[in-house]
């Protein structure tokens, strides 16, 4: 990409000028791709099928609620390798209407978040829950650092990552690198990923180790994709894993699934509908654990374990799990962390866990920390 440093300008000034856009590296790619539209071009969905036969760029919650409805932005316009060298005039596009000032967030304490672990791993041993995951909100006061500059040193720190910059309607301003895929296309082929079990990344060349909990929380969640597959009649799909995938200062284990794309083709809302939340997002059984987090945590999740992506943008299909990320407000950077927790979850570890999992993040918004 050239003149990397007038990208950075032009990504400052159309969150100055508060033009709704999102801007994406897909994993291992140089390619930066960038979507702008006017108000006009957002639509706020209050179910996930009714992505179907819809394209443009999906920012979608963990949970649609009133505040966080999925935002499709379609393409006012849509350059698949951005650069500054034929910049449009984005002068031409409308601005969208400011939300209200999200509040102040207030951290969970250690020995809260510690009691809330020790609750959970008690609830899972005595009751039917296998696998919940618990996260938590870690507030950095935010600097004047340029945006569009941090954004281009989380790619170059992550280039293995999904990573992205959005500024849109009711969502705010996000950003982020994340290692999962929900689902992706080539044209002939599906792609769906398990991913769960984390362990801080090791030097080139180190062996990776797994323990038992991390192997057991990753075949929960394979065990599930299987169980959406049948349900959409989906019984012939090849594997790839379990493998060790590295992603910012942190590593997990990865199984991948490829299926025909012509199963879902014409119902990928409905897939998708079906399919999120998964158990790494979410826990097993899936409506006892997603009643639980209500139940327990302490924050809105929002976008945060949501998805995001390019959706039938040239007929592709790119959408990744929303995390290693952070909301922007004014004064803060919110960062969001969480872990799977089990009968064998050690509370202590979990904690250790959360705070590799931000250091992604805090890398290039704190690098003196």
């Amino acid at each position: 990409m050239k003149n990397s440093l007038k990208v950075e300008a032009i990504l400052d000034q159309l969150i100055d000028k508060q033009i709704a856009f999102a801007c994406w590296f897909q994993p291992r790619d140089t390619k930066m791709g960038l979507l702008a539209g006017n108000p006009s071009d957002v639509s706020f969905l209050d179910r996930f099928d009714q992505l179907n036969g819809e394209a443009g760029f999906v920012f979608a919650p963990y949970l649609i609620t009133e505040n966080s409805p999925v935002i499709l932005l379609k393409p006012g316009l849509y350059l698949e390798d951005f650069d500054s060298v034929n910049t449009p005039d984005f002068n031409d596009f409308v601005p969208f209407s400011k939300g209200k000032t999200p509040e102040t967030c207030v951290s969970q304490s250690k020995d809260d978040y510690l009691k809330l672990i020790e609750e959970t791993v008690t609830e899972i041993r005595e009751g039917a829950l296998s696998k919940v995951i618990i996260s938590r909100q870690i507030p950095v006061p935010r600097t004047d650092t340029s945006l569009g500059t941090t954004f281009l040193q989380l790619h170059e720190q992550t280039p293995n990552a999904f990573t992205y910059l959005v500024n849109l309607p009711v969502a705010g301003i996000w950003m982020g690198a994340t290692p999962e895929v929900l689902i992706k296309s080539d044209g002939e082929q599906f792609e769906t990923v398990s991913l769960a079990g984390t362990q801080v990344r090791k030097p080139d060349a180190e062996e990776y180790y797994w323990s038992t909990k991390d192997i057991e929380e990753q075949a929960f969640v394979s065990r599930y994709m299987l169980d959406v597959f049948f349900n959409f009649d989906i019984h012939k799909y090849k594997t790839k894993g379990p493998e060790t995938l590295e992603s910012g200062k942190v590593a997990h284990l990865k199984t991948s699934f490829f299926f025909p794309i012509e199963k879902i083709e014409k119902c990928l809302g409905n897939f998708i509908a079906d399919l999120h939340p998964t158990p790494a997002v979410c826990g097993l059984p899936k409506d006892l654990a997603a009643e639980f987090i209500l139940k327990k945590e302490s924050h809105d999740r929002k976008y945060y374990t949501g998805y995001l992506g390019p959706w039938r943008l040239n007929q592709q299909v790119s959408l990744f799990v929303n995390l290693r990320c952070m909301e922007i407000t004014p004064n803060e950077f919110i960062l969001y962390a969480g872990g799977g927790i089990t009968s064998r979850s050690v509370p202590e570890k979990e904690w250790d866990e959360t705070n590799q999992k931000a250091k992604t993040l805090l890398s290039v918004i704190n690098p003196e920390g």
